[in-house]
């Protein structure tokens, strides 16, 4: 175990709030590893899964890696930790949809949810709601989930051959959502709905996920405004919402890797030699109690 990773152990980033959505376990596409790393980065308060976890569209039980397990079991950790688990149930997890309402010790299965945060309303749902094709074509809207995971099995073949050929990895579904006339229209209008809306029902903050784009603006119009946030998915981007000192952050896996919100000064003096004694103390102590 390296230097960082037994710092994760020590010095894990305590925040209030985590948000966490289109992870897509059972599939090719999903990355298991790097979530269960984030999960195991940090100690929120409360633990909101924004839908589309597990994806029982494509549930095969020949196919569950055993780190897809890991990360439902860290989830159940959590929350056997005292961790308040949150499940908002997205349009590839519909099936929970039967047990809304239901709560199992500290987990909770709803279809949204409202959560007053310092004094602010706080709007969560996964989002696909919104969405005409899956509303009123869901049978179209699984055949395009199928073409979806299948565009990153695609694409990551494509991205093995160029980095053996020291290109730059190229994303497909990227290309198709910044197209004028396809994605970026389809985001601008979900994220036009939605905001709307929350505004209209007086939320300060709107929390979704669904359509695998993260992002986090304040959206404005005549009636009033509200902050739109969107926790992005764990197959392509690596995000997740963040709540903690009364704000909001987007924390991007591949950028910010285990960055603290802040750092206490104590720790911020320590040199490399005493990060080095602390890890053996550590290390010493985790024996003696074996």
């Amino acid at each position: 175990m390296n230097i960082i990773q037994y710092l994760t152990l020590i010095f894990k980033r305590k925040i209030e709030i985590a948000v966490v959505s289109d992870v897509h376990l059972g599939t090719n596409a999903c990355h298991a590893k790097k979530l269960l790393n984030y999960l195991n980065s940090i100690e929120p308060k409360k633990l909101i899964l924004n839908g589309d976890i597990v994806d029982t569209w494509q549930f095969n039980k020949q196919h569950f890696p055993k780190q897809h397990l890991k990360v439902i079991k860290k989830i159940m950790d959590m929350a056997t930790n005292g961790i308040e688990v949150i499940y908002i149930t997205g349009n590839h997890d519909e099936l929970l949809r039967k047990f809304s309402g239901t709560t199992m010790g500290n987990i909770s299965i709803v279809d949204k949810k409202v959560l007053e945060i310092d004094g602010k309303q706080a709007w969560f749902f996964h989002g696909d709601v919104f969405d005409a094709s899956i509303k009123n074509l869901n049978w179209l809207a699984k055949l395009g989930g199928y073409g979806y995971r299948m565009l990153f099995l695609i694409n990551r073949s494509f991205n093995s051959l160029l980095l053996k050929l020291g290109k730059e990895k190229y994303s497909m579904s990227e290309k198709i959502k910044k197209s004028p006339y396809h994605g970026r229209k389809f985001i601008k209008n979900f994220e036009k709905v939605i905001s709307n809306l929350a505004i209209e029902n007086g939320y300060d903050y709107v929390i979704c996920g669904h359509i695998h784009h993260p992002k986090m603006e304040l959206k404005e119009n005549r009636s009033g405004q509200t902050l739109y946030l969107n926790s992005g998915d764990w197959i392509e981007s690596f995000t997740a919402l963040e709540y903690q000192f009364k704000r909001w952050k987007l924390y991007h896996y591949n950028k910010d890797k285990l960055a603290p919100f802040f750092v206490d000064e104590e720790v911020k003096e320590l040199q490399v030699k005493d990060l080095i004694a602390a890890i053996t103390i550590f290390k010493q102590k985790k024996y003696s109690n074996q």
